[in-house]
Formats: C-alpha cells, structure tokens, sequence
C-alpha cells in the first residue's frame, strides 16, 4: 500500500499556541496554586489532548462563575461578556485567543458600529461564533449552509439596513463560503451594499485544498480528528466527495484493517487540533502491519 500524509495535517498555528501556552502555564505555577487556575471550556476539541492536560493539572470549566483566581481562554475565543465579568471578579485572564479569531472579533465590533448587518458563516453553536456573536449586535444572522443564505436576504430587507457585512467561523468550507457569496451577488436588490470579508484562515484554506488533491488521487482517506472538531468534519465532506471511501477517526484504535486490505492507495490528513503522535500512531499500525512502505512520508 502506498500512503500519502499531508503536509498541512495538524496542528495549527493557533492550536499550538494555546496548547503550548496552557502547558508553560500550569508549569510556572506550584502544586499548591494549580487548583486557582483553570481553563474556560475545552482548551481545543480533541480529547487526547484535553486528557493530556487535564493530567498535567489543568482544570476545565464551563462558567466563569466557577473560576477561583484565574482562566485561560482556549485558542477558540469568547464573549465580550467573559472579559467584563473576568473584570468584575478580579479574576486574571490568560488569553489564548487564535489571533485569526481576535481579528475577526475587532471586524465585528467595527462593522457593527458602522452600522452594518453583519452575516455570519457557521454553525450557531461552535464555541467561537458564540464568541464572536457577542461583537455583532443585534442585526446579525447565522449561516449555516447555503439554503441560509436565501433566509437571510428575508431578514436583511425586514431590517431595512442597507449596508451588509458577510464573515466567516476560521474553519468554514471555503467551498460552501464562495457559494453563499454568488448568491447573496445575485439575490440581494441592488441598492444594498455587500462588503466581503473572507476570515477563514490560511491554514484551513490550505489544509481543504491539500485534503481536496489528495482524495483525488487516493483510493481511500483516512481523517483524523476529535469528533467534536468543525475543522475536522469538512475535511471529512470534502473526502467524501472526492474519494469513493473515507473514514473519520479519532484514534489509531478505531482502524479497521480488514476494511483497509482491498486499498493500494491510501491518504492521511488531520484536523487542526490533531496531535502529530496521534498521527504517527495511526502511521504506525499499518506499517507494523505491512499494510504500507516504511518511507511513508508528508
């Protein structure tokens, strides 16, 4: 078997900062003092590493309410709201905020004040629109595929505001963004303003263009990526689309090599969260068992 990984496969930039912030954290404070310091929701959604710094002594909390002296805040962002309690309590902040996620953040807040309705793509209930919600005011809207887009015209005109800001979540389809854009073009009355702001990052550009090229050239894909990953389940659409058989995991564990054995030609890419053992790990399994070539590479 012939396995290509991709060079983009894991970490990011962003990811990386606020693993390797978190953990220089927790180690230049003492025993005693680790139970004051927590985390303000899963530092990034993969749970190897969740569980690798859990043991390490950090502790993960869902409300700032719970925090005793300070929070970090995980590499996907939060509210304005955060800050101003933190502020209220006393409570010192360690920002790990991705800076891809702050700039869209400082977007936001300026459109806003100019008075625009501000689009926003992605899912509603990721952690870093909830964030980047609270900087938007009231005249925003979600979009989430692009049958929304069609939604969100309706509400553009019921507002009668005229001048319009469309955004995207750091990790949304690129693909999906581009098609929601033609149609916001082509249905919007004319005497309204459409300012486009294409916030996906680099990296998740680059990471579904190489997932795209690879699925094209394999017989099956292999992702891998917390099941809780946004990042992670586009580049498992994008597979899926472009390759007649893709899998999404978590682990090494969840390998069917059975399933695998009819294949002469298999891809490897990883989510942004994805820890380069979990990768090597996955690496690993096929070449112990002869599945692939020991030159392997990126």
């Amino acid at each position: 078997m012939e396995l290509i990984i991709g060079k983009t496969a894991g970490f990011c930039y962003g990811v990386k900062r606020a693993v390797e912030g978190a953990k220089k954290e927790i180690a230049e404070i003492t025993n005693k003092d680790a139970e004051k310091i927590s985390c303000l929701g899963e530092l990034v959604h993969n749970r190897q590493v969740i569980e690798e710094l859990e043991n390490q002594g950090i502790k993960f909390i869902e409300n700032i309410e719970e925090a005793k002296d300070t929070i970090i805040i995980r590499a996907h962002g939060t509210t304005k709201q955060t800050y101003e309690e933190a502020e209220k309590r006393n409570i010192k902040i360690k920002d790990y905020t991705c800076p891809n996620v702050l700039k869209i953040h400082k977007i936001a807040e300026e459109y806003r004040k100019l008075g625009y309705f501000i689009l926003l793509c992605g899912s509603s209930k990721h952690p870093e629109n909830i964030g980047t919600l609270s900087y938007c005011g009231e005249n925003v809207y979600v979009i989430e595929k692009e049958d929304d887009a069609i939604k969100a015209i309706d509400k553009i005109l019921k507002s009668k505001i005229q001048k319009i800001l469309l955004i995207a979540q750091t990790t949304y389809s690129l693909e999906k963004f581009y098609i929601i854009e033609e149609i916001l073009k082509n249905e919007l009355p004319k005497n309204i303003e459409l300012t486009v702001n294409n916030t996906i990052c680099t990296a998740t550009e680059l990471r579904q263009k190489e997932t795209e090229k690879i699925s094209k050239e394999v017989e099956c894909m292999i992702i891998i990526g917390g099941k809780n990953s946004s990042n992670t389940k586009k580049l498992y659409e994008i597979a899926k689309k472009y390759c007649k058989m893709a899998i999404c995991i978590e682990t090494k564990d969840e390998i069917d090599l059975k399933q695998l054995q009819k294949f002469e030609k298999v891809g490897i890419m990883a989510g942004a969260s994805t820890p380069s053992k979990s990768i090597e790990d996955v690496k690993k399994i096929l070449l112990e068992n002869k599945m692939c070539h020991a030159d392997a590479s990126h």
